[in-house]
């Protein structure tokens, strides 16, 4: 196969596959801002950047807090 040959069977040339390099989350994270919330009794506190809110127990009753648009789902 010669290079003008080559050059026909390729694409974009960015590497990311059929799946389009996205991820999770199509796309990613939630950005900056939102809530954590409780998802056994519904306490809420503001999301800080950098802290996954699955790191964070509820004040209230101690369950694994979520990030709000996860439960919206």
């Amino acid at each position: 196969m010669n290079n003008s040959e080559r050059n026909k069977n390729q694409g974009s040339g960015k590497g990311l596959g059929s799946g389009g390099g996205r991820g999770r989350n199509k796309g990613g994270g939630f950005g900056v801002g939102g809530f954590c919330v409780c998802a056994n009794c519904g306490e809420k506190t503001p999301h800080q950047q950098g802290v996954k809110c699955t790191s964070l127990k509820c004040s209230k009753c101690g369950h694994t807090m979520v990030r709000e648009e996860l439960l919206n789902k």
